[in-house]
């Protein structure tokens, strides 16, 4: 019975270790993620962004609901801020680091980097921050 309470404890921490990383990279309160250059004009939040250089810093505010299948923790209100000046707030999706591949197949942004792309279609340009091994991904659709 001992044993069993064992692996039980250590296959609980071993799937909730990715997420409680993330979980404690979010709940920091407000952190600056980054900056970032958007090419062109999208929309967030119903405001119309130029292209320019834009601030992202995660809130420590969860998204209610959560989208279909997410953990709640894991999507996380942004703000979009340039000029000193939040312009916008957007949900990010966090992917922890060890479930990044099971998400991406390559060209993963390195630690510190970020990459701003738009996605196969022309619908969205994807916001992708890696700060701290955690992935960061914003989805912006064009103006």
């Amino acid at each position: 019975m001992k044993r069993m309470a064992l692996v039980g404890l250590f296959v609980g921490a071993v799937t909730a270790g990715p997420i409680l990383a993330a979980e404690q990279a979010a709940k920091s309160g407000d952190m600056s993620l980054g900056t970032v250059r958007i090419p062109r004009a999208v929309m967030a939040d119903g405001t119309r962004l130029p292209a320019g250089s834009y601030q992202i810093r995660l809130t420590d505010e969860e998204a209610r609901p959560p989208a279909p299948g997410a953990t709640p923790q894991l999507e996380r209100w942004v703000e979009i801020v340039q000029g000193g000046k939040v312009r916008a707030r957007v949900v990010a999706s966090i992917v922890p680091a060890a479930e990044i591949k099971q998400v991406a197949d390559a060209g993963i942004p390195g630690p510190g980097r970020s990459r701003v792309e738009m996605l196969k279609g022309g619908d969205y340009w994807r916001v992708w921050i890696n700060r701290g091994g955690d992935h960061y991904l914003i989805h912006l659709p064009p103006a």
